[in-house]
């Protein structure tokens, strides 16, 4: 490799780095689209700027970068998956994603072939890459307190569900598009056992033995929970390889790893959310950057007004679809409103259309092209949304419901126990870190002010039917804000656990 470009490479890496730690709480509070800032960077190191890459369809890189994106799209989108959630609310989940995300596909695939007069096949990889949901985007909208905890289940669902009923459908209709001949009988069995039976299978048994190995491991030497979070990175590429290794989908396969692991591992997936994320955060947006070089700026070439047209028709057809979709569903009125306007298209839906470039299909140059445009009004209108929920939104927030105690306390943090027992527990004596239960009990008795807080994530709490006695419950998102509206006493000591 050049020197010039290896250095060029890194340099890009560690920008991505820099400004996404310089900006995260700027992107928090104000509901900034974090993505167009690194598109700016992109098209700032570009052609047009100080012309350091100049990437197209055709770059090997490209490929590479885009592969590895769209695996941790998938894994991403299956690991974070609450599967009690997703079981208790399966009805809200075949609402987003039946009638709402099947149904936007085929009509904006409906509207491509009408409009634009593209092939039925080549529309329909058009319409459900248009239909997959932004997970970066979605992101600070997620985030948000002021919405209301059905609405936000409705989005977790369809994000992180969708792309994985969407890529199926590109796969087919990749093999659809009779670039050589017509797939025949066979083939298309051929297709279907290796894309719905060999990649998922290859997924779970990856999974499986991921979680065994790590649970065998966790009990005999033990492991460090950031080190988990990279362990779950190497199950999602490992489930790829193994699945493209016997001819099926590694995408899937990805999927379905992350799945079981949601299923089998709370722990793991805990501290995916904790650490991995971030990585996996990381390298969705440096492949924004590299599509801000110059692949994203192709959208606005050869405008036309059936394009315009087909673009409003793309983002609006949504609004209508889910309103209708959610009627009579558990989301209030203003969550439906939101679900209905808040659909971004982002990074998932160019990686889907990047399958059919990669795999040749005629004119994927301009489903690229189209797919381009819609990102970037996307990012405009949808990423400013949060920003203007902020400023016109309600000021009332969700309500924070402290839940009583249904059993005596448990074990509290059993990797402490071993600590040494204090004699006397003070202010000075008691680590800031972690406490032992017999130092709970003693600094209870000394008199001062203890406040027990359960700060479990709602995926372990699931697994667990116990709480300590006389805790509060409080989720480890927006603590500072919470313990504000519960008014917890300032002067008293604030004892947390997790498991």
């Amino acid at each position: 490799m050049d020197p010039e470009k290896l250095i060029a490479g890194l340099a890009l890496i560690g920008i991505v780095i820099l400004v996404s730690a310089l900006l995260s709480g700027l992107v928090d509070r104000s509901g900034l689209p974090q993505v167009a800032v690194f598109i700016a960077i992109g098209a700032a190191l570009g052609p047009g700027g100080l012309g350091l890459f100049n990437m197209t369809l055709e770059s090997p890189v490209l490929r590479v970068v885009a592969t590895l994106s769209l695996t941790l799209v998938l894994f991403t989108d299956a690991v974070t998956l609450n599967t009690r959630e997703v079981r208790r609310n399966a009805g809200l989940a075949f609402r987003m994603l039946g009638p709402g995300t099947i149904v936007c596909a085929a009509l904006t695939a409906l509207a491509a072939w009408w409009l634009l007069g593209i092939a039925p096949a080549s529309a329909a990889i058009l319409g459900a890459a248009l239909a997959s949901t932004d997970p970066v985007l979605l992101r600070s909208v997620l985030r948000r307190r002021d919405i209301s905890p059905q609405a936000r289940l409705a989005l977790q669902l369809e994000s992180g569900m969708n792309d994985a009923v969407l890529l199926p459908i590109v796969v087919v209709a990749i093999a659809l598009t009779g670039q050589h001949n017509l797939p025949t009988g066979g083939s298309l069995a051929k297709m279907g056992f290796g894309l719905f039976i060999l990649g998922p299978g290859a997924g779970v048994a990856i999974g499986l033995v991921a979680v065994s190995a790590l649970d065998l491991i966790r009990r005999r030497i033990g492991v460090r929970r950031d080190y988990e979070s990279l362990y779950s990175l190497g199950v999602a590429f490992t489930a790829f390889a193994a699945a493209e290794a016997v001819h099926g989908s590694g995408f899937l396969a990805a999927f379905t790893a992350g799945l079981t692991i949601a299923a089998l591992d709370v722990e793991l997936c805990d501290c995916f959310i904790e650490y991995g994320g971030v990585t996996a955060e990381m390298l969705l947006l440096f492949t924004f950057v590299i599509f801000g070089t110059s692949l994203i700026w192709t959208g606005f070439s050869g405008l036309d007004t059936r394009t315009v047209i087909f673009a409003a028709f793309a983002i609006l057809i949504r609004i209508p679809i889910y309103l209708l979709t959610l009627i009579g569903s558990p989301v209030d009125r203003r969550g439906r409103l939101l679900i209905a306007w808040f659909g971004p298209s982002g990074l998932s839906s160019l990686l889907l259309i990047l399958l059919a470039v990669f795999a040749g299909v005629p004119g994927s140059d301009t489903l690229f092209r189209i797919s381009a445009l819609i990102v970037m009004i996307s990012i405009v209108l949808h990423g400013t949304s949060p920003m203007l929920l902020t400023r016109f939104g309600p000021k009332t927030q969700v309500p924070i419901e402290p839940v009583e105690p249904p059993a005596p306390a448990p074990e509290v943090v059993k990797e402490l126990r071993s600590l040494p027992v204090i004699e006397s527990a003070t202010p000075a004596s008691v680590g800031p870190q972690s406490i032992t239960l017999e130092e709970l009990h003693q600094l209870s008795k000394s008199g001062d002010q203890v406040v027990l807080l359960d700060v479990r994530t709602e995926r372990s709490r699931d697994t667990s039917d116990t709480q300590a006695k006389g805790s509060v419950r409080m989720p480890p998102e927006h603590v500072v804000a919470q313990a504000n509206q519960l008014k917890l006493p300032k002067e008293a000591w604030l004892i947390a656990y997790c498991a």
